[in-house]
């Protein structure tokens, strides 16, 4: 079979409740060229290697010529940072971070611990007398919904407005799946609804700020100056949509492996501390995204025996890297006391995960509650 072969099939959905051996398939050529033109590798040391190379774009923009048509860069909009590169990278992240952790608000994340732990609860003691639940409806995905229109100052009652928005975002992005236009325009009409929520919402905490992370990026007066209003309209709509989705799954793809594991379940629920090293395997194991938005080569980049052509898609599969036997003893067992556990689970070099310290709390409050609040869990199907 050949790469592309291997690859198709792990975008193919049938594929995606396990992948894992179609990663070890992949892994035989660290850097593969596909036939439409990308690069897929799946190596640890590769993708590390990558991420932290200079050469390497996370915009789309410096794709060559022939895949400018599939990879379309939406008109008119500010581009959030996670899609431009440094400097500008740089400033815009630099200016979120102000308002979101240290050094300059070192105390937003950690102060949420007892609201994070009153949420869960709540949501848990909900379904506590339940013979069966869906622990994705029932806790996965309302907890970090919440949370995160918490951070950002969104009203309560309008968390549903942008659950059909951010859904539609996320389920149109991947990499060689087909009806490319189809999924471009779906993709565009959900972003374009929640930008002109978050243009709304941005009016109404401008005249009147709030103790909020929103609030914060709109009164902005620091030495480097602030956000114009569609650069804070474009990482409000980015924090929104990936500061839960991403947390949803790890919450999500965490209760299912623990459900296979009882005995970690178990140990759980008399060792508390335990949760730090099941979130952090967790984010190795079974993280919550395998691959990244699709990566640009800048120059002629030779790695791992293969030159990858300036201009060239470059897919880093994360997911593969991080259960890469090279790098990690026994990749395939689940093991929340390994010693070290240097994991892809959230991304590397300048693009690491902005909200990493949020997730990996709400993982450790979420998966932790629900150890010791349900009483015998199994999985119903």
């Amino acid at each position: 079979m050949t790469e592309s072969e291997v690859f198709g099939r792990i975008l193919d959905r049938a594929g995606r409740a396990d992948p894992y051996p179609l990663y070890a398939e992949l892994r035989a050529t660290p850097v593969a060229a596909l036939e439409d033109g990308s690069y897929v590798v799946s190596t640890y040391r590769e993708i590390v290697a990558l991420l932290h190379d200079p050469r390497i774009s996370s915009d789309r923009r410096n794709l060559a010529e022939r895949f400018a048509g599939r990879e379309p860069v939406p008109p008119g909009r500010e581009p959030a940072f996670i899609v431009v590169d440094p400097p500008e990278h740089d400033r815009l992240r630099g200016l979120a971070m102000r308002h979101f952790g240290p050094p300059g608000s070192p105390d937003l994340v950690t102060g949420l611990r007892p609201e994070l732990t009153a949420i869960v609860t709540e949501l848990i003691d909900a379904i506590a007398g339940d013979r069966r639940a869906d622990l994705v409806e029932a806790v996965a995905y309302p907890f970090p919904v919440t949370v995160i229109c918490r951070v950002l100052g969104v009203p309560r009652e309008d968390e549903p407005l942008f659950h059909a928005w951010s859904t539609e975002i996320v389920e149109t992005v991947g990499p060689g799946e087909d009806q490319v236009a189809e999924r471009v325009r779906r993709r565009e009409r959900a972003a374009e609804a929640l930008a002109d929520y978050v243009r709304g919402l941005a009016d109404a905490r401008r005249r009147a700020p709030g103790p909020d992370l929103l609030s914060g990026l709109l009164t902005d007066d620091g030495p480097d100056g602030g956000m114009a209003m569609e650069e804070v309209v474009s990482t409000v709509t980015l924090i929104l949509v990936a500061g839960h989705e991403t947390t949803v799954n790890l919450i999500a793809n965490g209760m299912l492996t623990l459900l296979r594991h009882p005995e970690v379940l178990e140990r759980m629920r008399h060792e508390p501390g335990l949760v730090v090293g099941v979130v952090e395997e967790l984010l190795r194991y079974e993280p919550p995204v395998h691959f990244p938005a699709t990566r640009v080569a800048l120059d002629d980049i030779t790695i791992g025996g293969t030159t990858i052509p300036r201009g060239a898609p470059i897919v880093l599969v994360l997911a593969a890297g991080s259960r890469d036997p090279d790098h990690v003893p026994a990749p395939e067992r689940f093991d929340p006391c390994r010693e070290t556990n240097e994991h892809l689970g959230f991304g590397g070099g300048v693009h690491y995960c902005f909200g990493a310290p949020l997730a990996r709390l709400e993982a450790q409050t979420a998966l932790g509650e629900l150890s010791t609040g349900l009483r015998g869990p199994l999985l119903a199907v």
